[in-house]
């Protein structure tokens, strides 16, 4: 009973995470594993968590009227192609090989974010056009990282939709429909090959859930600079979990 009120607490903090800034998978992915699942099993099994999230995130974002569904399918498009490559490799992988690979990818992704080499990018994108090109390669790219680990891939969601031209607020909710979307693509392949555990699976979606509702609320709310500091005291959370751990 124990693991599951945890579970639920944990996805309910990945949850709140993943829809203002990302990274939330580098909290539930290493938690499954610990509570016993291989870790191919936990990559499959946070899934069922980021897709009944971004179900939730994505009617609020809605409903809120923040969402433009012309970024909308730019993005999910290519993201939907890339997570079907992504999520082919993933579970045709070794466990061994797959824990190693997501060890380095929290360490490359916390570098990255915390390097932040947008900044200026973001800066000089606000008196410019959305950059259709940008949007799709961005999101091909996306979809194959989302499709293969997702964990850290909200961070990457932002770097893309910042290269096309979206503050941070626009650039949310395209990234929970378009991981929406690609999500129920890459669940379904995992299902097929018997890689999730649907019972903790459930429990970290209840989590999730309601942490999500909690994210849309502050990023709506809060606006552009409120989510970028979010994003920044993120990953510094993020990097020193990683040096002290």
């Amino acid at each position: 009973m124990t693991q599951y009120i945890l579970l639920f607490l944990v996805g309910l903090i990945a949850g709140c995470l993943n829809v203002i800034a990302g990274g939330g998978s580098f909290l539930t992915i290493p938690l499954l594993i610990f509570m016993g699942l291989p870790p191919v099993v936990a990559n499959g099994t946070n899934r069922v968590g980021i897709l009944c999230q971004n179900v939730a995130a994505s009617y609020s974002f809605q409903r809120h009227k923040v969402v433009d569904w012309r970024y909308v399918r730019w993005a999910t498009v290519p993201a939907v192609i890339g997570a079907l490559i992504g999520s082919k490799v993933a579970v045709t992988i070794g466990d061994e090989v797959f824990k190693n690979i997501l060890a380095a990818l929290m360490i490359v992704v916390t570098l990255w974010t915390l390097w932040d080499p947008l900044k200026k990018k973001r800066e000089e994108d606000k008196k410019k056009p959305f950059n259709r090109t940008a949007l799709t390669i961005g999101f091909f790219c996306v979809g194959i990282y989302g499709g293969f680990v997702q964990a850290g891939v909200g961070f990457l969601v932002l770097a893309a939709t910042t290269m096309a031209g979206l503050d941070l607020v626009k650039g949310n909710a395209v990234k929970v429909l378009s991981i929406l979307f690609y999500t129920i693509i890459s669940l379904a392949i995992f299902a097929f090959e018997g890689k999730i555990d649907w019972g903790l699976g459930l429990v970290l979606a209840a989590g999730t859930v309601l942490g999500s509702q909690i994210g849309v609320h502050m990023t709506v709310l809060k606006g552009h600079q409120w989510v970028k500091k979010v994003v920044t005291a993120t990953v510094i959370i993020m990097a020193l979990k990683l040096i002290f751990s």
